[in-house]
């Protein structure tokens, strides 16, 4: 309808929120819980009665639902069997709210909400929601990094091995995780020096004209260029497995015979060499510490809870042995309960794991946990199950993934503080120096050889930290040749444009979320003097931005030595926290801008030799680089071995010969 004033049109919204709800708690007043029902009220629009209407709206059935905040970013993920009782109970009987859940509340702009046909599927869809999003009043695992693998190729004629980190579903043989990726690759080293697998990634149904290096020095039998007995090859393969498997006594006992039989016709050196993998793969065997006779796989999850940090320990156990272990830190867990945070581990963690063991040990019962076993299970074919130990060998487990969380827990906090206290010293310091609070930092690097593949890099650091999600970087493109300050000019001029540009859209059409340069420093770092300061203020200045800008000085040996701010070097050598922060800061800009000049030269490299040759293009010249490892080996090959190359005819390997020859 149409509205008078507004003094009505908060009537009417208090009048339909009395319906709905019933009268607010002593000490709320209607405009509070209207701003934060999910809509912002002002009083001369209807988005609160809106906000109203939506809720009664909702469905009620299993679903997920998302709430946001006025920036549109997702603060919350959260699911239920019925969205219309779960969403409404966030905006009733506010003051009975943990404090948490009173400041998700307030900060709660608008929700969306996804209707799914099972509790099951809800399940799923909000732990996947949680990873995409990371909301920050979800419990949410600090550490997501993805642990290595030892990949066997099985499904290959002629198998390799690997390290990866990415389990995809290729029926090949996946083992792990490991959380030692120095340890993985040590193990994989000793296997590909034992067994003369193959190394290499070569297509196998077109014969090389010639084996690598490994097959003259034995370490590889060469299936990529000769006729292999197959049933010998793959007769080291299921060694390897039995071996990764945890089964090292026929592994050991087939390289002691082979010891042996070299010894005795005086092959010294190589009955040495093998001695050295035996012991190599003893000193590997006995970092597995045995658990159980049973060739079980067993995950035991240990959680050490605090109010501002706490942290979960899994131990892995493989065929009875235990592996290695992981340790997952929590932020911010005040409100939240041990068995919520275990249910919250779980669903992050194993709902979408790559491997699953079939028991995973943990301290407290949690919600859902009978519909993840069959989630679980169904995902792994077999069954899963988590079990709760109050004595016997599995609750001493339990309780020795427990000392181990509270130790870890311990040496986090101590770091944590330490780092806060250094934090809090270099804003003083900061301050001092540029007589303001500084939150932001850019810091700006060129690279370039004699003038080629001139490229800038921005990197970012907030709260002292870094932030990588905002570095940026730029290929110069208004002149070519060398010009530091020239180059200065033109990134800080595209950056500001940019962001000012940004800016404008935002007060026009609000935010879109693909802003990249709208959030401006509270301090710009060059690197270099009192000449790239100036020519970085003179764009600044161009802007009507004021912005502090200062100068990252080297001396002679490349090292970071000085600050030049406003006419004057500051000597940082003498704070050693200073000098130490701005040593590394500069470290990282010179490697981003660094690794975005190596590609480029590398990719440039490869254009100007091939794609100038008549009728190779991007598609050939990648099939070029795919069959033969390297431009060596093409300047190498022959007409005939340039054919056998997928799309290369006649005439174009006519071309690549005679241009290389």
């Amino acid at each position: 309808g149409s509205w008078n004033s507004a003094t009505s049109i908060q009537d009417s919204c208090k009048n339909r929120f009395n319906q709905q709800f019933g009268e607010l708690p002593f000490g709320y007043d209607h405009k509070y819980v209207y701003s934060h029902i999910g809509y912002n009220l002002k009083v001369t629009d209807m988005q609160a009665a809106i906000g109203v209407e939506q809720l009664k709206k909702l469905p009620e059935k299993p679903g997920v639902y998302l709430m946001k905040d006025k920036y549109g970013n997702v603060i919350y993920v959260g699911k239920s069997k019925n969205l219309k009782n779960r969403v409404k109970s966030y905006f009733v009987a506010i003051p009975s709210h943990p404090p948490k859940v009173k400041s998700m509340v307030m900060n709660i702009f608008e929700f969306e909400y996804i209707i799914t046909d099972t509790e099951m599927e809800a399940l799923i869809l909000e732990a996947n929601l949680i990873k995409k999003y990371m909301p920050r009043f979800n419990v949410m695992l600090k550490d997501d990094k993805n642990y290595p693998y030892i990949k066997v190729t099985s499904k290959e004629k002629f198998p390799r091995v690997f390290m990866t980190r990415n389990i995809i579903k290729d029926g090949n043989l996946y083992f792990g995780p490991y959380t030692n990726a120095e340890a993985v690759k040590e193990t994989v080293n000793v296997i590909n020096k034992i067994f003369p697998i193959r190394k290499c990634s070569r297509n196998l149904d077109k014969k090389s004209s010639r084996p690598c290096l490994n097959f003259y020095i034995n370490k590889c039998m060469g299936p990529c260029a000769i006729d292999v007995d197959h049933k010998e090859y793959r007769g080291y393969v299921d060694q390897i497995i039995k071996f990764l498997s945890g089964n090292n006594e026929d592994l050991i006992k087939y390289l002691t015979e082979k010891m042996y039989k070299f010894a005795e016709i005086q092959e010294f050196e190589k009955a040495a060499e093998v001695r050295n993998q035996i012991n190599g793969i003893k000193e590997i065997g006995n970092r597995q510490k045995i658990i159980s006779q049973k060739n079980v796989d067993q995950d035991i999850v240990a959680l050490s809870w605090g109010k501002e940090y706490s942290c979960f320990m899994v131990f892995y156990v493989r065929g009875g042995k235990l592996l290695g272990r992981t340790e997952k830190i929590v932020e911010n867990t005040e409100d939240f309960d041990e068995n919520q945070m275990i249910g919250a581990f779980v669903k992050q963690y194993y709902i979408n794991s790559d491997f699953l063991p079939g028991e995973i040990i943990i301290q407290k019962d949690f919600d859902d946990r009978k519909m993840i076993e069959e989630y679980l299970s169904s995902k792994k074919k077999l069954k899963v199950e988590f079990t709760i130990p109050k004595k016997g060998d599995k609750f001493k487990l339990l309780n020795m993934a427990f000392v181990n969380a509270e130790e870890y827990l311990n040496k986090f906090r101590e770091r944590i503080e330490k780092q806060i206290s250094e934090k809090k010293m270099l804003s003083a310091i900061f301050k001092e120096i540029f007589d303001e609070d500084i939150f932001r930092i850019e810091s700006y690097d060129i690279s370039n050889i004699y003038g080629v593949y001139n490229v800038a890099s921005m990197v970012v650091y907030e709260e002292f930290e870094k932030k990588k999600n905002d570095y940026r970087r730029f290929k110069i493109k208004s002149f070519k040749g060398q010009d530091d300050y020239g180059s200065m000019r033109e990134v800080l001029e595209r950056r500001f444009r940019h962001g000012l540009n940004e800016i404008d859209a935002i007060k026009e059409n609000g935010i879109s979320g693909n802003e990249k340069f709208s959030f401006f420093p509270d301090l710009i770092l060059v690197d270099g003097g009192k000449g790239q300061v100036s020519s970085a203020k003179k764009i600044l200045n161009s802007f009507g931005i004021n912005i502090p800008v200062a100068g990252m000085v080297k001396n002679k040996s490349h090292i970071t030595e000085n600050l030049f701010y406003e006419g004057y070097t500051l000597n940082i050598k003498d704070n050693p926290l200073l000098y130490t922060f701005l040593g590394k800061l500069q470290e990282e800009v010179h490697r981003f801008a660094i690794d975005y000049h190596r590609s480029l030269r590398t990719s440039g490299m490869m254009y100007s030799v091939l794609e100038e040759i008549e009728g190779v293009g991007k598609k050939r010249r990648n099939e070029l680089i795919k069959y033969f490892g390297s431009i060596d080996n093409i300047k190498k090959a022959t007409v005939e071995e340039l054919e056998k190359v997928n799309g290369i005819t006649k005439k174009v390997a006519e071309n690549i010969y005679f241009y290389f020859n």
